[in-house]
């Protein structure tokens, strides 16, 4: 398992296109933003499942601007687990 895990983290980050970056902005901003104001968040990660399961490896880190939020990074993450913000 360990070097299972090693050959993993060799291999290069596989990267998102602009497309694929327009899809997860468009949703987020369409599903995430009205959950992040009923929470009243500020800034975070979370995972990209939101917009697809071929997604649910990446994250995207984001940052409250006035009453809207923006997504400021992508980063693949083999760990990353997405979260309910429907409570």
């Amino acid at each position: 398992m360990a070097s299972e895990r090693k050959k993993k983290s060799d291999s290069p980050d596989p990267e998102l296109s602009e497309e694929e970056k327009a899809h997860i902005r468009e949703v987020f901003s369409e599903r995430i933003v009205p959950k992040l104001r009923r929470l009243q968040a500020r800034t975070g990660n979370l995972a990209c499942d939101f917009a697809g399961e071929k997604y649910g490896r990446w994250t995207v880190r984001f940052v409250s601007r006035g009453t809207d939020f923006v997504i400021t990074d992508f980063e693949f993450d083999e760990d990353a687990r997405g979260v309910d913000l429907d409570f």
